[in-house]
């Protein structure tokens, strides 16, 4: 085989398309139609048909729908589900064979380093910052979305043209941000995100001043001095000669990071890493692991998968005598219910 390509072979029910549209349009043989199980009429038109397939398809976010494309289980269920095929396998045979799977699986890479406050600290120390309005932009953004343990996503758009452009009911303004106060005097900055992948009608989400170079609280107030992106525009948008706004993509994000590490010296980190080492950040202060699931908005506990320094994270809750074992063991341990 090689460096051979699998070129998937040509057919009416799965025609060449977008990766975000193979979960609608990729069809079974026997597609939803108009008659029961037993082949009788309902009373439902084609139309009626198509606008059901419209509201289920929009269960999955776009970017789920594009990372859905591939063969995997997850993404297998989903086009069950949205094309209305019978899914009869067991529960034990799903997890035999992904356990089975998992086996046989090539060795995993070796786990990404994530960002931390010492490498965005390398990257502010850069010229470029002083004087370029777009740097300026980016590390804003980058120590909002690190501090406030968020994905890059939410804080830059996809594209310039197209169906990914900024959309003011979607991405995040300077409207949508605002300071609160609690009553012990302690001030956080917090953002509304109009709508997430999870949350249909947004979320909220902040941080608060940190120590150092990397405190998001400095970054925001240069970039919004610098830049002073109008109230309805995206919160990250800068001024191109001074003059034109323009909207910050995640695709320019990344290259203006990838060019202040190479001036600097550290590896090139992708943007799902801000996450990752957001949480690994907050867990070595001591926060606690359910309070940090809440922060990262976490659905799971998949995250403790990503993470490194595990001795170090848990050294707080291992001593002879900690006021937080209790903690960590109502945390790892099952819930025990009354019989």
């Amino acid at each position: 085989m090689g460096n051979a390509r699998l070129v998937l072979t040509v057919s009416p029910f799965r025609p060449h398309v977008l990766a975000r549209d193979r979960l609608r349009i990729w069809i079974p043989l026997d597609a939803r139609n108009c008659l029961d199980t037993d082949g009788t009429p309902i009373n439902l038109s084609a139309e009626d048909m198509e606008q059901i397939m419209e509201v289920l398809v929009e269960a999955w976010a776009e970017s789920t729908r594009e990372v859905y494309s591939s063969l995997a289980y997850s993404p297998t269920i989903a086009w069950y589900i949205l094309h209305g095929l019978p899914w009869d396998m067991c529960a034990e045979e799903i997890e035999s064979l992904l356990k089975a799977a998992n086996r046989m699986a090539p060795a995993k890479k070796k786990k990404r380093q994530p960002f931390t406050t010492a490498y965005i600290s390398a990257l502010q120390c850069g010229p470029e910052l002083e004087s370029n309005n777009l740097h300026i932009a980016v590390f804003a953004c980058l120590t909002t979305t690190f501090y406030m343990a968020g994905h890059l996503g939410e804080f830059t758009v996809r594209a310039l043209t197209g169906a990914n452009v900024f959309n003011p009911a979607i991405h995040v303004k300077p409207t949508d941000m605002r300071i609160e106060t609690n009553e012990q005097g302690l001030e956080s900055t917090v953002f509304r995100l109009p709508r997430t992948k999870v949350v249909q009608d947004g979320e909220e989400v902040s941080w608060s001043k940190q120590d150092g170079v990397t405190d998001p609280k400095a970054a925001l107030a240069k970039h919004m001095s610098t830049n002073w992106p109008p109230p309805n525009s995206p919160l990250f948008a800068y001024r191109q000669n001074n003059r034109k706004m323009k909207t910050l993509t995640k695709t320019k994000f990344i290259e203006v990071i990838h060019t202040a590490v190479d001036m600097a010296g550290p590896d090139h980190l992708q943007g799902h890493r801000i996450c990752i080492g957001s949480t690994l950040e907050y867990l070595l202060r001591g926060v606690p692991f359910d309070v940090m699931k809440v922060k990262g908005r976490w659905a799971s506990d998949t995250f403790q998968a990503y993470l490194r320094k595990h001795a170090q994270i848990l050294a707080p809750y291992m001593q002879a005598r900690s006021h937080k074992h209790e903690a960590f063991v109502h945390i790892v341990m099952p819930t025990v219910h009354d019989q």
